[in-house]
């Protein structure tokens, strides 16, 4: 999961209030139930020592939130008596409003709230060229246009000698904008991130763009059997199965990402001949590999006791240590103590590694139980080796 709109908040001492609010109310006392939800948010903080400027902040906020099934809770992120972050979630907290209080914003429940599905590209192509939308957890928008030779575009159905010259004047139109779309959008998926590619509209067309998109971009595209370029009034039926699949891309490459994240944690658990490991699990290793920027890719299993751990942090991402007394090698004088999965996680989104939740594999056949051990894991940027710390993989040093 990109993670990287969480900086405002990692920028910024604390403390913070972290409130996570459901807004999926349509009864008739939803006006009720919000206004009460919003009152016990404000009272669990207070009795967590919020101080009254940020608690104020938080009430109003959560008040002014529009209750709406589209989307069907908020995460709010406050200190100073101000809202700093405020995205929205694609679920619901269960159990009423979660409210925490404390030196670090608690942002680990974002990866199980949030559309954590990777970014997608669609393009409605035709013969002329594409229109292109960008679909992702901040909902939809435009993207542009691909604009190709408009003549000769149709076939006739004449067979002499200048009609058939014409027909293959018509045919090198079509395999020319199918070139020159596949390579705009290489260029836009570059531009944009997308991870995911679906081509809709003209079924030739998009199968003639797919063929000649580069093969590093082929793995990711989908050729939908839904939708056109230019829908008219009576396609409401396609454009929602069209959405349908966009999803399901989302979703499988997703899914793929992270079974293909915990294959490598499980290759790296091993030690090398040398002994070097590629991986790291245990809150010692794992805040190790945080202080030196090792963490390429942080593993989450939501369930984990791990997460809950104490460790004390600084001001800065780097400043991590599991010991108090540790923190005066690291040039801060005043730690305070923090949970294990938001120091790690702060740490991670600092230094640009991705964030995995690797609790949809849970329950799927030949998932292994229990990994990573604890909840917490890494994929490590380079091998190191080194004793293992208090039962887990990795050591305290590079080598």
């Amino acid at each position: 999961m990109e993670l990287g709109f969480l900086s405002p908040i990692f920028d910024r001492p604390g403390p913070w209030a972290s409130v996570y609010f459901d807004t999926s109310w349509t009864t008739e006392d939803a006006a009720a139930r919000h206004e009460l939800a919003a009152r016990e948010v404000h009272d669990l903080l207070k009795s967590q020592g919020a101080d009254e400027r940020t608690r104020k902040a938080v009430y109003d906020a959560l008040l002014a939130l529009p209750r709406s099934s589209a989307s069907p809770g908020r995460a709010l992120f406050a200190t100073a008596g101000e809202v700093v972050l405020d995205p929205a979630l694609a679920r619901a907290p269960s159990g009423g409003p979660h409210a925490t209080w404390g030196p670090l914003p608690h942002t680990t429940p974002l990866l199980e709230l949030m559309d954590t599905a990777p970014t997608c590209l669609l393009a409605r192509i035709d013969r002329t060229g594409a229109d292109l939308e960008l679909l992702g957890s901040f909902g939809r928008r435009e993207a542009g246009q691909i604009q190709g030779e408009d003549w000769p575009l149709h076939r006739t159905p004449n067979a002499d000698w200048s009609e058939r010259r014409f027909q293959n004047s018509v045919e090198n139109t079509w395999e020319h904008n199918a070139a020159l779309i596949a390579e705009s959008l290489r260029t836009r998926q570059a531009e944009t991130g997308a991870e995911v590619l679906v081509l809709a509209g003209d079924t030739r067309e998009c199968h003639a763009v797919h063929d000649r998109l580069a093969p590093e971009f082929r793995g990711t595209a989908v050729i939908a059997e839904h939708g056109v370029r230019a829908p008219g009034r009576n396609a409401a039926a396609g454009e929602e199965k069209l959405e349908k699949e966009v999803e399901a891309a989302r979703a499988s490459y997703a899914h793929r990402r992270i079974a293909e994240a915990m294959e490598r944690f499980q290759a790296g658990r091993v030690p090398t001949d040398d002994g070097r490991v590629g991986a790291a699990e245990g809150v010692p290793a794992l805040v190790d590999a945080a202080r030196e920027h090792r963490i390429s890719a942080l593993l989450v299993r939501p369930d984990g006791p791990d997460l809950h751990r104490e460790v004390w942090v600084g001001d800065e991402p780097d400043q991590v240590a599991v010991r108090r007394t540790d923190m005066q090698y690291l040039g801060e004088t005043r730690p305070v103590s923090a949970r294990a999965d938001d120091a790690l996680l702060r740490s991670a989104v600092a230094t640009g590694a991705e964030v995995i939740s690797v609790g949809p594999l849970a329950e799927e056949p030949g998932t292994p139980e229990g990994l990573p051990v604890g909840g917490l894991g890494a994929l490590l940027r380079w091998p190191y080796g080194g004793p293992p710390a208090e039962g887990s993989t990795g050591g305290s040093a590079p080598s």
